[in-house]
């Protein structure tokens, strides 16, 4: 069995992490706060390849980041950082969901 990184034709796959913001009654989530403050944060500290964010338009989530890394290890690497303590305590400052989050390796 061949050992190292995947790949999907030429491209190296990459891993992302993606984290939902359910909608549920008499929850708050402040997106401005959220895109100008919180999700910079976590691209400093982590460094990722990259960091898209979802507004919920209909749907479950309210809304959602899919921050992408090159791989399992740097993603174990980011969450290591000593700054993710911060970026963890951030999330008080705009929302009382609880996040759910899913890690998928990216195949296309």
């Amino acid at each position: 069995m061949a050992s190292g990184p995947l790949t999907v034709g030429y491209v190296r796959a990459m891993i992302r992490m993606s984290v939902f913001y359910p909608a549920s009654d008499g929850a708050t989530f402040d997106h401005d706060y959220y895109r100008d403050h919180h999700v910079p944060l976590c691209q400093t500290t982590w460094n990722p390849v990259s960091a898209t964010i979802d507004k919920g338009v209909d749907g479950p989530n309210v809304a959602a980041v899919h921050i992408t890394f090159e791989s399992a290890e740097a993603m174990q690497a980011a969450l290591a950082h000593e700054g993710s303590a911060a970026i963890m305590a951030d999330v008080a400052n705009y929302t009382t969901i609880t996040p759910v989050i899913q890690v998928s390796e990216v195949v296309a």
